[in-house]
């Protein structure tokens, strides 16, 4: 009977220990660092962006014929806020220029043609240009919500942003390189310039993306406005996707 109550008394001795012990762990305080206490005024995180890869007007009607690398080249410098609280998340916004090279085959598109809509002429029986592509530059103001997962050490992070950016029309030229006939038989290496704002939407804006780690990442555009003036031509929306180089 002794044994019996001496073995009860240990069990619930026991049992007793493991609640104290469970409550403990459970009632633990979880340890967060305290933001407040660190310094990153004069942390890199992206202070200057750099990007490149390949554009496209998605669909488009079939006189619309563009072909090749169609490419852009962005570079803009921007200020990096994070948040107090939160350092991992911060907001980037800046300026700088976007650049956009579309190619096109057997096309010809005349910046300076009279009226109020832009010509797509297909040359397929007559003499046409190698190579002939619409250039245009903007000044961009981008704007970035950024996430961070070591805002302590950026270069050696992975990093999200969402955004848009806003831009201003700078200049649009057609250029078309190396003339042929309509079989493809090289007739000179005539060269030929057109510059014009008449046509293109002086206002752009984008929705953008990018994801990535460190100084690399993979970015993403979509244009919320149309690319030609209203009533200058079919609906056009140009996306991109492409590498970005960050640092600084």
């Amino acid at each position: 009977m002794k044994k019996l109550l001496l073995t009860a008394a240990l069990f619930m001795g026991l049992q007793a220990a493991y609640a104290q012990q469970d409550t403990t762990v459970a009632t633990a305080p979880t340890t967060r660092p305290d933001w407040r206490n660190v310094d990153l005024s004069n942390r890199g995180n992206d202070h200057f962006v750099i990007q490149f890869g390949a554009d496209s007007w998605g669909s488009t009607p079939d006189s619309i014929r563009t072909s090749g690398f169609s490419r852009h080249f962005n570079a803009y410098f921007m200020l990096d806020k994070p948040f107090k609280t939160n350092p991992r998340m911060s907001v980037g916004f800046g300026a700088g220029i976007g650049s956009s090279n579309m190619f096109f085959n057997r096309t010809y598109i005349d910046l300076k043609a009279p009226g109020t809509r832009l010509p797509f002429t297909n040359l397929d029986s007559s003499n046409h240009f190698k190579k002939f592509k619409l250039a245009t530059v903007f000044l961009e103001a981008p704007v970035e919500l950024r996430f961070t997962s070591n805002p302590l050490e950026p270069s050696k992070s992975y990093k999200i942003a969402i955004g848009a950016k806003v831009g201003t029309l700078l200049s649009a030229h057609t250029k078309g390189k190396n003339l042929q006939d309509k079989n493809g038989t090289s007739i000179n290496n005539y060269i030929e310039k057109e510059k014009s704002k008449k046509f293109i939407n002086s206002t752009r804006v984008s929705a953008t993306a990018r994801v990535g780690y460190g100084i690399f990442s993979v970015h993403a555009a979509y244009q919320i406005t149309n690319f030609l003036k209203e009533g200058a031509g079919p609906e056009i929306r140009p996306f991109s996707i492409g590498l970005t180089i960050s640092g600084l």
